[in-house]
């Protein structure tokens, strides 16, 4: 289960985007690179689940681990040279109850580490534009609660149709990606 950021944990890099997306919402990152430090790729390196299955390369988080400063420094530096190239997937193919099967692909231990440590920054980014009850795909939120939420709505709120008091109060399902997507990391 990945690990939610706040105050007290987030990166002071991190926490100054967070603090720009959220304040200037017009505002496009140029120059964000800078911030998958050697701590950032160490940091996701601990979120990866240690029983996860190799990659193509077959390095496993044992393995990596038994040197993971000086892996990370390497990785790090290739990153920031321009020269990580991400390794191809390794497909595994997982039987189904019907009788066929579902191809699933592992990436490599090192593409998982940039991985995660991308969506970190993407995160501190992108987690200021969602709104309150927005649920689908964001951390620290869960099907469940996005449940719990429309029976609280349902059950405690009146629901307007048409043209009521109130209608228009919320954007439509939606309405908010056109301007997620002006807002991007370029």
């Amino acid at each position: 289960m990945a690990v939610l950021r706040d105050r007290a944990n987030m990166s002071t890099g991190l926490d100054r985007i967070a603090e720009l997306a959220r304040g200037q919402k017009g505002v496009q990152f140029t120059s964000i690179a800078h911030l998958l430090t050697v701590t950032a790729l160490e940091r996701a390196w601990g979120d990866l689940r240690k029983d996860a299955s190799a990659g193509v390369d077959g390095v496993t988080y044992a393995e990596y681990g038994g040197h993971v400063r000086e892996n990370l420094e390497q990785l790090h530096d290739r990153l920031a040279r321009g020269q990580y190239r991400a390794q191809p997937l390794r497909r595994v193919y997982i039987p189904k109850e019907e009788g066929t099967e579902r191809p699933l692909s592992i990436p490599a231990l090192e593409d998982k580490i940039v991985q995660r440590a991308v969506l970190e920054l993407l995160t501190a980014i992108y987690e200021q534009d969602f709104l309150g009850w927005s649920y689908g795909f964001r951390p620290g939120r869960s099907p469940q609660e996005a449940l719990d939420e429309i029976g609280r709505v349902i059950c405690r709120r009146p629901v307007g149709y048409g043209g009521g008091p109130g209608a228009g109060d919320q954007p439509a399902a939606g309405q908010h990606l056109p301007a997620l997507r002006a807002r991007r990391v370029v």
